[in-house]
Formats: structure tokens, sequence, C-alpha cells
């Protein structure tokens, strides 16, 4: 059915809310991974809950080990926006970090790979972009309320 809303949405948004669910990232990356691999990537534990996700790979800005990170995402025309909000956490996430030393990073989204070229927004560029992913996840609001940096926010678009 197009249009329609998925019952697991609120559930999702609900426990994203929690205080205690940063200290069980681990676990949820791990479920995450499995879902994906026997869906072929196609099936993520945010898409079940009707939520877009993709899987960033990008290499280690120190050790130049190939990371996957799951990430919500609001897809776009002409690629895919992110934030590193590490769920409101002081700290930049590591994935981040390695983001921002990339010249490209793959996105897999919905079992496709692309090359993507990442660009961090600022300015009222990037508060655009906010909007939109808090329409995408409105906990992006109270994650910004539990840290006093800004959430950056990026763009991911596809490699010419």
């Amino acid at each position: 059915m197009v249009g329609a809303v998925n019952p697991l949405r609120p559930v999702a948004v609900q426990l994203g809310r929690q205080p205690w669910l940063p200290r069980f990232t681990p676990q949820i990356v791990t479920v995450d991974h499995t879902i994906q691999r026997v869906t072929f990537g196609r099936v993520t534990l945010l898409t079940l809950a009707g939520l877009p996700e993709l899987v960033l790979t990008v290499r280690g800005r120190k050790s130049g080990v190939e990371r996957r990170t799951p990430l919500l995402c609001a897809p776009r025309d002409d690629g895919w926006l992110v934030a590193g909000s590490n769920w409101g956490m002081p700290e930049l996430p590591g994935w981040a970090r390695n983001l921002e030393a990339a010249d490209e990073a793959l996105v897999t989204y919905r079992g496709d790979d692309t090359v993507v070229v990442p660009r961090r927004a600022c300015g009222d560029e990037r508060d655009v972009h906010w909007e939109v992913l808090v329409q995408v996840w409105p906990n992006y609001e109270l994650y910004a309320r539990r840290t006093e940096r800004e959430i950056p926010v990026y763009l991911l678009t596809p490699k010419d």
C-alpha cells in the first residue's frame, strides 16, 4: 500500500529518544549487519521501521581500514544527507571524522553501491538540510539539545 505509515516507526522514534540506548549501539549494529547480510543489503533494521538507512563505507583516517557504518539518512535526487549526531554525545562519531578526511566513500542503499563524494554543509545550507533530516528523524532535535557541539550535516553526492 503506497503511502501507508509503518506502525513500527513511532516505536523506533520512541526508542531513539531513550538516553540509555547508545549503550547498546554495538548490539544494534550487529543485528543490523545480520539483517543486511541475509537480505543482501536490501533490508536494514531501520527500513523495517519505515526509516531510510544506508551503509557508509569509508577508510579509517589513521588505519586505512574500510569501516562500514549503518546510518539513518535522508535520500535526495542528488544523493543522501546524513547527520553526525552520535546520539547527542559530546564527541563527533568516528565515522564522521573518517568521512571528513576522505575524498570519497561508498554508500550502499537498498542493496545498490554508489561511490560518493562527501561534503560537510555549512551555514544556511546546513540549516536547510538539518530541517530535512529532522523531518525524517525528529530525535535529531533532542540529540542537538544533549550536546554543546553543532551536529554536522553531510551531503553524499554520487561521484561523476
